[in-house]
């Protein structure tokens, strides 16, 4: 089979119908990441304005309504098809609403689309997902982890993790977490989960204060990228006592000089997060689209979890070294003191 009739029978459109969901006339393309809009440029300026809309309303919606965001993605989908940042965002959409299937089916085809590992780490959950934590495994060990974005190297080690908690080799699960990023003190976006994951499966063996410890770091970083509001940032953090109201102001007022403006443009992100952290942000590459955009007016991503597995033997060979993105969270320095606090236990994940 040659690609071009791989890609039209996964675009064949497997509905009569499709309602489009209601567009608010405050979203605008605009609201997409600089990269992801240029991804668009290769389909007519009606098209790509209509489509962009769409991502937009579903990176908006994507925590409250993972639903409706499917239905936006859907619709943009049925319109560019081919674009990878489309396809990208359908497997999101698809993991947060549960349909891991097709979840699965789509990364494979962004990944054959774009050449980028970036989403690896969905990739490997939604394997789990679908009941297949061995294939999940196999996925995970397949690519060269060093040469992928620190922060796509610890979603995919959160993800091995889970894998093996789902095959019940805890200890091998505990190692699977045990990687550089795994510093208590330096702390980056990706920090506070897998210290709450390292947390987790620390508690599954039974070391219940060495557990309790993660988590207190995993909340301490949590805050302290919360408070730094700036992902270029370096903050300096002490620990204190809760009643120091005299220290804990003036760590307050420092943070408060701090530009917190929220941006709200698509991001690219984790695996295991919201769309709008992780779906809509894309390398550049050139995209080959049809000018007419009737002619992907009945395209759209087939659903049924049938074809999912017989994609599920065609995996294609991707080269990793070219396409992984740079981390640009905030890095942290994290001072533990002899007195340390008690915040509120952030949600493991494994």
């Amino acid at each position: 089979m040659t690609e071009e009739q791989r890609m039209q029978r996964e675009l064949r459109s497997v509905r009569p119908r499709h309602d489009d969901p209601e567009l608010p006339d405050d979203i605008s393309v605009n609201d997409l990441d600089r990269i992801a809009r240029n991804e668009l440029k290769t389909l007519t300026k009606e098209n790509a304005e209509t489509v962009g809309r769409h991502l937009a309303m579903a990176a908006r919606v994507i925590d409250e309504d993972p639903q409706l965001a499917h239905q936006h993605v859907m619709s943009a989908a049925r319109r560019a098809g081919r674009i990878g940042v489309v396809r990208e965002s359908l497997a999101i959409t698809a993991y947060a609403t549960g349909d891991f299937a097709l979840a699965l089916r789509e990364l494979r085809t962004y990944r054959r689309i774009s050449g980028s590992n970036d989403q690896l780490p969905l990739m490997v959950d939604s394997e789990r997902g679908v009941g297949r934590p061995d294939r999940a495994l196999e996925l995970g060990r397949s690519v060269d982890r060093s040469a992928l974005s620190p922060s796509v190297q610890v979603g995919l080690a959160i993800a091995m993790s889970g894998a093996r908690l789902d095959l019940g080799e805890t200890d091998a699960a505990l190692v699977e977490l045990e990687i550089p990023q795994l510093n208590p003190n330096t702390a980056f976006s990706y920090s506070p989960e897998l210290f709450a994951a390292y947390a987790e499966v620390l508690s599954e063996l039974g070391r219940e204060d060495e557990a309790d410890e993660w988590l207190q770091r995993a909340s301490r970083a949590d805050a302290a990228l919360g408070a730094s509001g700036d992902d270029d940032e370096t903050v300096e953090i002490e620990e204190m006592e809760e009643d120091d109201d005299a220290a804990l102001a003036y760590f307050a007022t420092d943070a408060g000089d701090v530009d917190d403006d929220e941006d709200d443009t698509v991001a690219a992100g984790d695996a295991a997060r919201a769309v709008a952290e992780a779906g809509f942000d894309a390398v550049d590459r050139p995209i080959t689209e049809a000018a007419d955009a009737d002619a992907d007016a009945d395209d759209i991503v087939t659903e049924a979890a049938d074809t999912a597995e017989t994609d599920a033997d065609t995996d294609v060979e991707i080269d990793n070294g070219t396409n992984a993105k740079t981390d640009a969270a905030a890095s942290v320095s994290i001072t533990d003191a002899d007195d340390e606090t008690e915040p509120n236990a952030a949600s493991p994940k494994a």
